[in-house]
């Protein structure tokens, strides 16, 4: 097929170029940033400049059809929830255009981004989710909580005068510190929920389900993060997904009649064990790579399905495979540098050399294929 894939900025994009690619597929990247990472690969066709979602939904659509024109593009995979919610209201153009989106319809993906709404969901089908109470709108905190807490706004993406902005989580350890966070929070951010903070390793589970039946599982744990108190994924590593996790996390997609691919995130708390709901991505996630890697492809299923393919039974892995985003963990390890006392900083230093000598793979480094890594390496070093 010829597929586009947007955000190639992101390193999920680079993942399902690359699956896509060597499935003899062709694909072609867009992206708000010249000379993207997925658009370096050499699986690529070719690459474009277009507007930034979040900036102008409309003429980021229209941008979209025109290279769906331009390349004859059977299939656009939005890879961000911006690029998803800017497109879904265009499917019928898009379609016209020649190109499927392999995804729900745009209420059904709107709910599944909502937190608040997810979390409701969690309840009905016996999912534990961290004790919070919601905000919605500009508030003082509320006298009972107890800290810390997590200031998690609902949906990852709002609009404000006619643009949209991320969101992005915090954490507060007392009530200034709260009050701080809510007074420079912009009132179209809310609903916000404030959640307890549940401490321990975070759980990933990976479903495909397309026309009614799931065709792929697959779980993994997090080993380090950015930052390290709680974010995206550095290094993981694949694991058994757990059966009753599982069950759970397909009767939550299946309660919001989902088709597609989606990450059910969950963290374990080091006192219970108890699985406690985060949030559910109804995308492609950061860490795809080491899914491929494992030996689950949801790219290559997921176009599969599209053609029309009959299913097959969830397709088992490889546990125990890990995966490192390389620029990702050296960051890791500056942050606990520059915030740990001496004994953390060498711990983090020697955390980092000792999983270079493991065996495991590189997310973006592939030999035959290293113009990504290079303009990885590039886009860090300005960063700096």
């Amino acid at each position: 097929m010829r597929v586009l894939v947007t955000d190639g900025e992101q390193r999920a994009a680079l993942a399902v170029v690359r699956s896509l690619g060597r499935a003899a597929h062709e694909v072609r990247v867009c992206s708000a940033r010249p000379r993207s990472l997925a658009g370096g690969s050499r699986y690529a066709r070719a690459e474009a400049l277009v507007p930034d979602p979040l900036d102008d939904a409309g003429k980021y659509s229209a941008a979209i059809t025109e290279l769906v024109v331009r390349w004859r593009t059977q299939v656009v995979i939005p890879i961000s929830d911006a690029s998803a919610l800017a497109l879904l209201p265009s499917r019928a153009e898009l379609e016209a255009a020649g190109a499927r989106l392999p995804f729900p319809s745009e209420a059904i993906f709107r709910e599944i981004s909502d937190k608040a709404v997810v979390f409701r969901a969690a309840g009905r089908v016996g999912i534990q989710v961290p004790q919070q109470t919601a905000l919605g709108g500009p508030a003082i905190a509320p006298d009972d909580l107890r800290f810390p807490v997590v200031v998690k706004p609902a949906r990852s993406v709002v609009e404000r005068d006619g643009k949209r902005l991320k969101t992005a989580v915090a954490y507060a350890s007392d009530g200034a510190e709260l009050n701080r966070l809510l007074t420079d929070l912009p009132v179209s951010t809310y609903p916000v929920l404030l959640q307890e903070r549940i401490v321990g390793p975070g759980v990933g589970i990976f479903v495909f389900r397309w026309d009614g039946q799931v065709r792929a599982v697959f779980a993994h744990r997090r080993i380090r993060e950015k930052p390290p108190s709680g974010g995206v994924s550095v290094y993981r590593e694949s694991i058994p997904a757990d059966p009753a996790l599982v069950r759970r996390s397909i009767a939550l997609l299946e309660s919001f009649q989902w088709q597609g691919v989606a990450m059910v995130e969950y963290k374990l708390d080091e006192r219970t064990g108890e699985a406690y709901l985060m949030e559910i991505n109804g995308r492609f996630w950061g860490s795809l790579q080491l899914a491929i890697d494992s030996g689950v492809d949801f790219p290559r299923l997921l176009l599969s399905a599209l053609a029309g393919e009959p299913g097959m039974e969830p397709t088992t892995y490889q546990v125990g495979v890990r995966s490192r985003w390389w620029w990702g963990d050296v960051d890791h390890v500056l942050l606990r540098w520059k915030s740990g006392g001496g004994e953390g900083r060498w711990r983090a230093l020697w955390d980092f050399v000792a999983s270079t000598f493991r065996s495991g793979r590189e997310e973006s480094t592939r030999y035959g294929d290293l113009r990504p890594f290079v303009r990885e390496t590039l886009q860090w070093i300005r960063g700096r």
